[in-house]
């Protein structure tokens, strides 16, 4: 729910600041999950990039060398039992749904809305009538009245 610049549910002021630190804790879990996934991809890309680096060695006569690779690193297991899938799955399962779920929880003693705590500070913030200050997309931006003092 987009902040609309209408009057929103009620909803105490240490409130709304503990819900939207819990929101901007979830926001942190995005970015690391974010991590998480370059992780799984990158190591990935290392693991077929090792791939061709055998086959070249054994190309150029290094055959033994090759097949050690291909016995202890190629499809390597990154943690016990786990290639980088099931890591990202399990935080997935066993961190990031939970957090999600009750985060959203949260925010339900702010009428759900998400971002309540920005949207509070745009309130405060923005410049009513002033072009690039609309409290939505949907409203026409205003030029600039010629009596209004510059800052």
């Amino acid at each position: 729910m987009a902040d609309t610049g209408d009057q929103e549910p009620a909803a105490d002021r240490a409130t709304v600041e503990a819900v939207g630190k819990l929101t901007e804790a979830l926001e942190t879990t995005e970015i690391a999950r974010g991590h998480l996934y370059a992780f799984h991809q990158l190591t990935g890309s290392a693991d077929f990039k090792v791939e061709e680096a055998i086959e070249l060695l054994a190309r150029a006569g290094h055959q033994d060398l090759a097949a050690r690779l291909e016995r202890e690193l190629l499809g390597r297991n990154v943690l016990p039992g786990r290639w980088t899938f099931q890591v990202v799955e399990e935080y997935d399962d066993a961190y990031y749904q939970p957090f999600r779920d009750l985060e959203r929880e949260t925010r339900e003693l702010t009428g759900g809305q998400r971002h309540r705590y920005e949207a509070g500070l745009k309130r405060a913030r923005r410049t009513p009538g002033e072009p690039g200050h609309e409290p939505t997309p949907d409203e026409p931006a205003i030029p600039p009245r010629s009596d209004r003092v510059s800052r």
